[in-house]
């Protein structure tokens, strides 16, 4: 990972990135929040555009173009890819994803198959809060889902045009914002408010497109969309944009064997004072859909708190399995007679910033010698190197009632 690698050296300074966003969002836990509240939206939320390219096929080379991958021959983007600057992005792009996908994604996938086979075939429907645009490691962990609903503070942002492609700014971009997902396998929330809100990269929706590039997915179509109160999905130009509705994006993708899928990305604040202001609608959507496969990782330790009580408990009502690690929800609010675990890798405990959402509880889970922990070949999360991370595999005893 070239332009990745050089970088591995600043931990410290990614971990305090991670901290001050910590610090900014969250009010004192002892006091229910009056103003703009925990983890409340480090950027505005932009207001959805009217309408997506009708072009699928300029769709899918605009996703290959980002990704640094070939375009059609036909594409008016084919110029573009025979300058030098994009040669350059294309070239590095590629030895970073190779990289990439030697030390994680062959390893991920090898373990999901082995330990996830029964869970993948029972999870047509995969929530993942707190994801920002995290499509990469959904479809990895996920490969075989129907959809995918992730949510995160970050703008839906636009396909990019004409102007955000020819910017001579726009590799690097993206390299900034690839650079610590693909590096510790999460997004760091204050550097994601800066990157995602420039001409090249004005919200999730590119790095979307990307990352289904990226993963051999074939873009299909892209509808710009708004959740009503009621918590339905319906067009974004069907509603007056100045109504306080949760944005979106509905992205239609084909799997390189066929599968058609769908990926929905909100930016919506998932904070109980938030959800208030918007009627739950991103609850009341996602508890629509049927049984959950919910997937969680680098989640701030956000649903440990009182004031994330509303996702937690839909989480917990609704959810057929939670794959998550320790930043997730805290190993006391699973029922014991609800739920079965299987817990992966080591736990330590949080790294400094996290400290005090230590769960003496989940040591004691992998010190147990009748139940043992099992292996994870691969680091997730924020104690992110191999042999320090965590994932608890939680399995509801008998699924969500209707």
């Amino acid at each position: 990972m070239t332009f990745f690698l050089r970088r591995w050296l600043l931990p410290v300074a990614l971990l305090t990135v991670v901290a001050c966003s910590e610090r900014k969002s969250a009010p004192t836990e002892s006091a229910a929040p009056a103003a703009p509240a925990p983890d409340s939206a480090v950027v505005a939320a932009a207001p959805a555009p009217a309408s997506a390219p009708a072009d699928t096929s300029d769709l899918q080379d605009v996703a290959a173009y980002l990704a640094g991958m070939p375009v059609k021959q036909s594409s008016g983007l084919r110029s573009l890819t025979a300058k030098p600057e994009w040669q350059r992005f294309a070239a590095d792009a590629d030895k970073s994803w190779a990289s990439y996908d030697a030390t994680r994604t062959d390893k991920i996938e090898g373990w999901a198959r082995q330990e996830l086979d029964s869970v993948r075939r029972t999870s047509p429907v995969v929530f993942y809060p707190f994801s920002g645009p995290d499509l990469l490691n959904a479809v990895t962990v996920f490969p075989r889902s129907n959809t995918y609903v992730l949510v995160g503070l970050e703008p839906v942002g636009t396909v990019p045009g004409q102007a955000s492609l020819e910017s001579p700014k726009l590799y690097n971009a993206i390299k900034t914002s690839l650079w610590s997902v693909l590096s510790f396998s999460f997004f760091r929330t204050n550097s994601m408010a800066v990157d995602l809100k420039s001409l090249e990269l004005d919200g999730s929706l590119p790095l979307l497109m990307l990352f289904a590039a990226r993963t051999h997915h074939q873009i299909t179509d892209v509808r710009y969309i708004r959740l009503t109160p009621e918590g339905k999905a319906v067009p974004a130009d069907s509603v007056d944009a100045k109504a306080r509705l949760v944005p979106g994006v509905e992205v239609g993708m084909r799997a390189a064997d066929g599968q058609a899928q769908k990926v929905y990305y909100f930016s919506a604040d998932l904070s109980d004072w938030r959800l208030g202001q918007t009627k739950a609608s991103i609850l009341q959507y996602t508890r629509s859909l049927g049984p959950l496969t919910t997937y969680v990782k680098s989640a701030t330790y956000l649903m440990h708190k009182p004031y994330f009580s509303q996702v937690r408990n839909l989480i917990l009502e609704r959810s057929r399995y939670v794959l998550q690690d320790d930043s997730g929800i805290a190993l006391k609010y699973f029922q014991p007679t609800d739920w079965q675990f299987i817990h992966y890798g080591t736990y330590h405990r949080p790294i400094p910033m996290f400290a005090k959402h230590y769960q003496p509880t989940l040591t004691a889970a992998y010190r147990d010698s009748v139940n043992k922990p099992r292996p994870l070949p691969f680091g997730t999360g924020y104690n992110w190197r191999v042999n320090d991370s965590n994932l608890l595999l939680a399995k509801r005893r008998t699924d969500p009632i209707n």
